[in-house]
């Protein structure tokens, strides 16, 4: 070999580590997979309360970090793709949201860090310790079932008249039979009639609705749902249209036009989210971080709404509740 060979041959040798270390410098990836659409302004501010608590951690968008964003809707089809391409970017952590869309990132991949925000019961979602999950995988789960009881409870307060009240939830939602048992056992101390009904998209809510709404002293009840979410400016409408009190497990609900909410203030979970991304990115492993129980909730009530619908809320309701829509 001549010695100029060489001399090149060593020179691109030792530019290597320079060029690897500049790829380095671009920084670190986070892969986001949310179920719901990208035009969704309301879910848009819980992944920017997520960035924002990073930021805070010195974890700057476009210096030090990137995003690789997926947003597939309440199609498990969509979703499926979209983990498996955000698996083959190989991003740092992976963030994701829902009990249904969390074993689509397991089969996708286990070895890339996950951190879940809002599943419903994670034990036995791959994960057999709340203390010590092990494996990849981490998050906050959503609110114990028995939260949910609540609802009921609260609906009854501000219309004391109802006697009967639907579960409207998606079956394919794997917490929809828990949901269903809670409020079939909560029914009978509240004097009313519970109805548990399945559905799968619009035309299900709408028939289901309009089916119901067709005895008097009716109300709905609205678990937390990818479904439900997605079609929430029907549900709105349809309650409204047809008089029925309803009570959600989101406050987007709420700040859409429903009556009221009560369940964990989601956007602080997306926040508590983003420390354990800062401390996986900085060498912890996921599964020695607790799976974590919400400890902040929020009662939202719309005042509008409520004289819409003939109703009055206590005063004793509304000083408790975190947030009233005027």
């Amino acid at each position: 070999m001549r010695r100029r060979e060489v001399i090149a041959g060593l020179g691109a040798a030792a530019a290597w580590p320079l060029a690897a270390r500049a790829q380095d410098d671009r920084g670190r990836a986070i892969g986001v997979l949310m179920p719901y659409a990208e035009s969704d302004a309301e879910l848009e501010v819980r992944v920017a309360a997520f960035k924002q608590e990073l930021g805070k951690r010195g974890w700057i968008e476009g210096k030090n970090l990137r995003f690789h964003e997926r947003w597939a809707t309440d199609d498990l089809e969509r979703l499926r793709a979209h983990a498996a391409e955000l698996v083959g970017l190989r991003p740092d952590v992976i963030i994701v949201t829902g009990r249904r869309v969390l074993p689509v990132i397991q089969q996708a991949t286990r070895s890339i860090p996950t951190v879940f925000v809002w599943v419903t019961e994670p034990l036995g979602q791959g994960i057999t310790s709340l203390a010590r999950p092990g494996g990849n995988i981490t998050g906050f789960a959503a609110p114990e079932l028995s939260v949910f009881g609540k609802l009921p409870e609260i609906l009854k307060q501000i219309a004391p008249h109802l006697t009967r009240a639907a579960l409207l939830f998606n079956p394919d939602n794997p917490a929809g039979a828990s949901y269903a048992r809670q409020w079939e056992s909560a029914a009978p101390a509240l004097a009313m009639r519970p109805a548990v009904v399945p559905v799968h998209g619009p035309a299900d809510i709408e028939r289901a609705v309009e089916s119901f709404a067709g005895e008097p002293n009716g109300g709905l009840l609205f678990p937390s749902d990818l479904t439900l979410l997605a079609h929430r400016e029907l549900i709105i409408d349809l309650a409204a249209r047809h008089r029925l009190p309803a009570i959600y497990a989101d406050r987007i609900m709420v700040t859409s036009g429903g009556l009221v909410s009560y369940s964990a203030d989601r956007t602080e979970m997306y926040r508590q989210a983003a420390s354990y991304v800062d401390r996986i990115l900085r060498g912890e492993k996921p599964g020695d971080l607790p799976v974590q129980q919400p400890t902040r909730f929020e009662l939202v009530i719309n005042l509008g709404t409520a004289k819409a619908l003939g109703l009055t809320i206590p005063l004793t309701l509304q000083a408790q509740a975190d947030e009233v829509i005027e």
